[in-house]
């Protein structure tokens, strides 16, 4: 029987570590893959294509949740299970409109964390009581008509360039990062701006702070 195949992306090189010794007290389980930045967990899981991601909801460079929203589209046979602190039933939504399969919090990882990969490894959602509660009200609560969400209007590069001028990067270091040009970067971040109805970096930050997409 093949072993089970995971991969591990969080910032807190404690925290991978003591995520891959509760993992790996599963015989048939192997970590194939460490991650400390969402950008690194895009490029591990094309490279390695693990049965399940788990994922850190908070990274530099690029959050889990658009970590989550690439993967699936260059590994879609990876199922994610997003790692978080947030509680909030907009972060959640999030995850979940990305890719994720499941939604553990960090506070419930030492009692629910083999569950939860057991769980996403069949195909099979996976949340925290407190989350299962809030997915459940969520799905009851009545629907105004024209809600708009303008976080989910960005696209997938508007998001990348969001979340690195969350970071504290300035336009010629996400250039490089991105490997794209000056004027592309200054587009774009016209862009944001405007589909945010924001108007400087301190604002994007507080945005995404609100968010959960940056600590």
């Amino acid at each position: 029987m093949k072993p089970l195949r995971l991969l591990l992306a969080d910032d807190h090189t404690v925290v991978r570590q003591g995520l891959r010794k509760v993992l790996e007290e599963r015989p048939d389980w192997e970590v194939v893959a460490e991650a400390g930045d969402g950008r690194e967990a895009i490029r591990l899981a094309e490279q390695h294509k693990p049965d399940v991601a788990v994922i850190d909801a908070a990274m530099p460079l690029l959050n889990g949740v658009e970590a989550t929203r690439q993967i699936t589209k260059r590994a879609p046979d990876t199922r994610i299970l997003i790692l978080s602190m947030y509680d909030d039933e907009a972060y959640v939504a999030q995850a979940l409109k990305a890719g994720a399969t499941g939604y553990l919090l960090k506070d419930s990882a030492d009692v629910n964390l083999l569950q939860a990969v057991s769980d996403v490894s069949q195909g099979k959602s996976f949340f925290s009581p407190s989350i299962a509660r809030l997915v459940l009200d969520d799905f009851r609560r009545p629907r105004g008509e024209g809600q708009i969400d303008r976080y989910e209007s960005l696209s997938d590069r508007e998001r990348e360039i969001f979340q690195l001028i969350a970071d504290g990067k300035v336009n010629k270091e996400i250039a490089g990062t991105l490997g794209i040009s000056l004027s592309t970067v200054e587009t774009h971040r016209a862009h944001i701006m405007e589909k945010l109805n924001v108007h400087s970096a301190a604002e994007i930050v507080l945005y995404a702070v609100r968010r959960g997409i940056v600590r």
